[in-house]
């Protein structure tokens, strides 16, 4: 049986973080805007995720913030990394200059869908999306629905993709005509798992995220929720042989004193993106945003803020194009330039290291990185850049003895991943531009992997 279609001025898939700042920000402009999740309404915010956000990380001012944070931030008082040396045990200790926060995903996400909804959007739950709408033209239409054993049709303006990394949307709308990003593979993804542990005795890192290298490019992460609840995960780069998540954490867990007489309390996997975002996440009638177009931290998996943002930079540039009745490529274009000179030039340059730790062995990454000052070890991580004075440069050079072939290639990977993060500040405003931006940038990723042996990654 087919149900009637619904109409709306934009359809949004995934009721995430990108999903729910999207629906809101439509529903703020007075837009008819549902999102459509396939969980049920009791499972809705549970996500495998790390749970951390560093620094001055913002959110759009679309729902209560306030009301978020005092509900789901449950530790605001990360002020310091640690970075454990697998083969030392040595720790690298780095100090925040802006405190982050550790929170509580399901409750987060709870509240961000219960704002959506307060502020004027409809979430359909139990619906599962199979396929995309698309006119004669390519335009996509919208989208088609199981939903309590029917299928049923939304039409819409503007269909956004928040189905996060993998989305099914990608697979079956067809891009070929358009700009948007077709240039994904299973290589630039991470699969990653966590369980949330409460431990007996309060831990002595309940201001600090931990990190620790794994053998698979990837690495475990401890982060407290609270002085005794901890977010424990790992992830690896598919790149890399399979790793036995499960059995590794545990193995890890079973070695830290904290953990003894332990209860875990939830559990749960995921992929998400380890890769640069995607060079356009615009098609006519079709805009991706968060985990679905690759707004990800491709060195630590962080992207709840990206998503948000993101979310709503695409929302904002559609409500006039589609007051106007022109959700085309061309109209729909802006949103690209936003991503790209905002957070999407940090995120590519960061890959370039991210595709450099590729072609070296975890011992000889952990060395270099155990001699790498702290903060200059950060901004590599959260910024894609590095700089140091005279003295560090001198100091790290000692230090790295035994390692100066690869270091001075990072010092050119270094030079590389800067301009890249200019190119990517002269990313076009225009469609007419990208064929051309995009040549030179790929010139830049042939310099990378000439110098660093990486395979390459697109």
């Amino acid at each position: 049986m087919t149900a009637a279609a619904n109409s709306y001025d934009i359809v949004v898939v995934g009721a995430g973080t990108a999903g729910a700042f999207a629906a809101a920000t439509a529903a703020q402009e007075g837009l008819d805007a549902v999102i459509l999740e396939r969980k049920p309404e009791a499972e809705a915010g549970h996500i495998a995720c790390g749970d951390a956000i560093k620094g001055k990380s913002t959110f759009p001012d679309v729902i209560d913030l306030d009301y978020l944070r005092e509900e789901s931030f449950t530790n605001q008082n990360i002020r310091r990394a640690v970075f454990e040396n697998p083969k030392t045990g040595e720790e690298l200790d780095v100090p925040f200059a802006n405190a982050g926060a550790v929170l509580d995903r399901k409750r987060y996400g709870e509240i961000i869908l219960e704002e959506t909804e307060r502020v004027g959007a409809e979430i359909h739950y139990d619906t599962v999306v199979q396929d995309v709408l698309q006119a004669d033209d390519g335009t996509v239409t919208g989208v088609r629905a199981v939903q309590g054993g029917d299928v049923v049709t939304y039409e819409a303006d503007l269909t956004v993709d928040a189905a996060g990394a993998l989305s099914i949307l990608q697979d079956r709308g067809d891009f070929g005509d358009a700009t948007f990003d077709t240039n994904v593979s299973y290589t630039q993804f991470c699969s990653a798992y966590r369980e949330v542990v409460e431990v007996p005795e309060p831990v002595d890192y309940d201001d600090a995220i931990v990190f620790k290298p794994t053998e698979e490019l990837g690495y475990l992460w401890y982060f407290p929720r609270t002085s005794t609840e901890i977010n424990a995960g790992l992830g690896f780069q598919m790149t890399e042989p399979p790793m036995k998540l499960v059995e590794v954490l545990k193995r890890d867990m079973q070695r830290r004193p904290e953990f003894q007489g332990a209860t875990v309390k939830d559990k749960l996997g995921a992929a998400l993106p380890t890769r640069r975002p995607y060079d356009s996440a615009v098609a006519d009638g079709f805009v991706a945003v968060g985990d679905a177009a690759g707004h990800v931290n491709p060195t630590t998996g962080g992207g709840i803020p990206g998503a948000a943002r993101s979310a709503h930079w695409a929302v904002k540039r559609a409500i006039d194009a589609i007051d106007e009745e022109d959700v085309t490529e061309e109209r729909l274009w802006r949103y690209n330039h936003d991503v790209m000179t905002d957070f999407g030039k940090r995120f590519a340059a960061m890959d370039v290291y991210n595709i450099w730790g590729t072609a070296h062995s975890v011992d000889e990454l952990t060395d270099i990185v155990a001699a790498l000052p702290g903060q200059q070890l950060l901004n590599a991580m959260t910024k894609g850049e590095t700089s140091m004075g005279l003295r560090l440069k001198l100091r790290t050079l000692v230090e790295t003895y035994g390692h100066w072939d690869t270091l001075w290639e990072l010092y050119k990977v270094r030079d590389i991943a800067g301009r890249l993060k200019d190119h990517y500040d002269r990313y076009p405003d225009r469609r007419g531009g990208f064929p051309g931006w995009q040549e030179q940038r790929d010139a830049l990723m042939d310099e990378l992997y000439a110098v660093s042996g990486a395979d390459p990654k697109y």
